[in-house]
């Protein structure tokens, strides 16, 4: 039986707001004991962002999943042509594995790759033009001068010579049929649609317990997030590390901004324009994720950044009458949540841990049993697409126990940084992801 969208979403949603209404009701013990600490107003606050809201939102995913069914992605009796878009800055240890595993797709139309070498100071120029001798399909752009990622990107985009445009990091590596199947979902969904997402796992889980818990995020949370909004019609973001779209829809919003999170600003502005973005789930991607503490930091601020940006240049799309505004209003209670865990709920175990309840208790703690139901649910969907490619989910309980909450306590706080950021207008120097 065919369920429409729109009857998927309200269906997820009433179940959201039930969850939120029984929330509010099993909370106001906590709620009387909190405010006579910190008062009624600040009360209310710290246990919506630390419990109420999360839950709606957990309760929303729930549901959706349930009703998640992929639409079919259809095989084409002729496939278009595509200009793939690889912009490196010292990228000498990964570059030509990233350019052989676009040749190992035998995608069935034709395609040219195009590397833009934002001014390596490595061997990455060197070895690209070491393939081009032998690959007529690659080209070499070589900046003087680093310029930016999106700089590059647009670059490259002037000098793309088909109407679809695929993007790819230069330290990542494609899964078979990776561009096939972007460009069959591309083909199946809504005429409307403009840009299609892959899904990106982590390349170097191996290396630590930071790529290890890495792993789950990239396999767990953000799979499970896209998948989701790609369910309600309301992908927010085709990220640069790869996705597909269409030239002239780029050309029509200026090719990519001169920002941090170039990527999320991109497909708002398509959205702004009033088309769709896509999210195919078995399109797969593996990217190298930081391995260093630091440098994790680093690129979840500028993640952080990034979203900051994509309010700031595109405040309109906060009142498009679309299912995908849901997922933007969404978005803005993040900083929210950011602070409240940062400046709240870390204190508050501190606190528990001295016997002292007033944050984290009783009611916060009857929490993770959901979060791990839901967790359970996640793993389930995502192993399932796994399964279907030859894939193995391998056993990495360390990266998953660190997932589930230490993860947070670096993220969340890098995230809050990233927000100040942005706020005082500090910009980052590309060369990193």
């Amino acid at each position: 039986m065919y369920i429409t969208v729109k009857t998927k979403f309200l269906f997820s949603l009433a179940i959201a707001v039930a969850w939120g209404g029984f929330s509010i009701w099993a909370s106001r013990y906590w709620f009387a004991e909190l405010s006579t600490i910190v008062g009624a107003g600040f009360a209310i606050f710290l246990i919506a962002f630390v419990a109420i809201v999360p839950g709606f939102m957990n309760a929303f995913m729930f549901s959706s999943l349930l009703f998640d069914r992929r639409p079919i992605r259809r095989h084409l009796d002729e496939y278009p042509n595509l200009s793939i878009l690889i912009a490196c800055f010292n990228e000498e240890q990964y570059i030509k594995e990233t350019i052989l595993s676009i040749e190992k797709q035998a995608y069935p139309g034709k395609f040219e790759v195009i590397v833009i070498n934002d001014g390596s100071i490595d061997q990455t120029a060197a070895i690209v033009q070491e393939l081009v001798q032998e690959k007529s399909w690659l080209r070499l752009i070589n900046l003087n001068s680093n310029q930016g990622k999106a700089a590059a990107l647009s670059i490259g985009l002037e000098e793309a010579q088909y109407s679809k445009i695929v993007t790819i990091d230069a330290d990542s590596y494609l899964f078979k049929d990776a561009l096939a199947r972007i460009t069959e979902r591309y083909a199946s969904d809504p005429i409307n649609t403009r840009a299609v997402a892959g899904t990106t796992l982590v390349r170097n889980s191996r290396e630590n317990w930071l790529t290890q818990s890495q792993e789950w995020d990239y396999f767990h949370g953000i799979a499970t997030v896209k998948r989701v909004q790609s369910l309600n019609q309301g992908t927010l973001v085709a990220q640069g590390c790869f996705s597909l779209y269409d030239k002239g829809a780029l050309n029509e919003i200026g090719g990519w901004p001169e920002t941090v999170g170039e990527d999320i600003v991109l497909t708002w502005a398509l959205l702004e324009k009033g088309y769709r973005i896509g999210y195919c789930e078995d399109a797969i991607i593996f990217t190298v994720v930081p391995n260093t503490l630091k440098s994790l930091v680093r690129q979840r601020q500028r993640w952080a950044q990034g979203m900051i940006e994509a309010f700031k240049y595109h405040p309109g799309i906060l009142f498009k009458p679309r299912l995908s505004t849901f997922f933007i209003w969404w978005d803005l209670f993040f900083p929210l949540m950011d602070l409240t865990f940062t400046f709240a709920f870390i204190p508050g175990i501190v606190l528990a841990l001295l016997g002292y309840y007033w944050i984290v208790g009783p009611m916060t703690l009857s929490l993770f049993p959901i979060a791990l139901f839901i967790n359970l649910l996640m793993f389930k969907t995502e192993s399932k697409m796994f399964e279907a490619q030859g894939l193995h989910v391998r056993k990495n309980v360390l990266g998953f126990l660190i997932y589930l909450l230490p993860y947070s306590m670096i993220l969340q706080p890098a995230a809050v940084v990233g927000y100040f950021l942005e706020f005082l207008g500090v910009r980052k120097v590309w060369g990193t992801k």
